[in-house]
């Protein structure tokens, strides 16, 4: 199996992992947070699938706007208000079948190509960046099922136990 059929069988699980996780979150309760500070339960949805798109983007086709946009605002400022769990779903699934049909595209040759931004102090490969979003979605998956716990008492989990 090469690293883009590897990448994609992952991405399609992660993805899955993620929606199961975030589709427990109560669509009244998208503003709780655990501490003033925080993303709340709502921002951390929106923020999963900005940042997949805004590094997809980079590594497919070397756009940077998500970063010029995001490291001098802040995370904050970019997310805005979050209303509707569903549109955040419907967000997060969009973004993923772009992330699939262009990794899918995109030759496995180049998979090794390096980009890098001086600016924001990056130089990956785009290997690495696309698993990142990966990593990314189970950091918070994670992350959201803490909160759940902490505001429900209940297991929020991808895993059926």
């Amino acid at each position: 199996m090469d690293l883009k059929t590897f990448f994609l069988k992952q991405k399609q699980a992660a993805h899955q992992s993620s929606l199961k996780v975030l589709g427990a979150i109560p669509p009244d309760q998208l503003a709780w947070r655990p501490a003033e500070g925080m993303l709340s339960l709502g921002q951390i949805a929106r923020h999963i699938w900005m940042s997949e798109e805004g590094t997809r983007r980079v590594a497919l086709d070397e756009r940077w706007d998500y970063y010029e946009k995001r490291v001098p605002q802040g995370l904050f400022a970019i997310l805005g208000e979050v209303n509707s769990l569903s549109d955040e779903l419907a967000s997060l699934e969009r973004v993923h079948q772009e992330t699939m049909t262009a990794a899918e595209a995109f030759p496995v040759e180049r998979w090794q190509d390096e980009r890098k931004n001086e600016r924001f102090h990056i130089r990956r490969t785009v290997a690495v960046m696309l698993f990142g979003i990966n990593e990314h979605h189970a950091h918070h998956r994670a992350q959201v099922g803490v909160y759940l716990h902490m505001l429900t008492g209940q297991r929020a989990s991808h895993y059926a136990l």
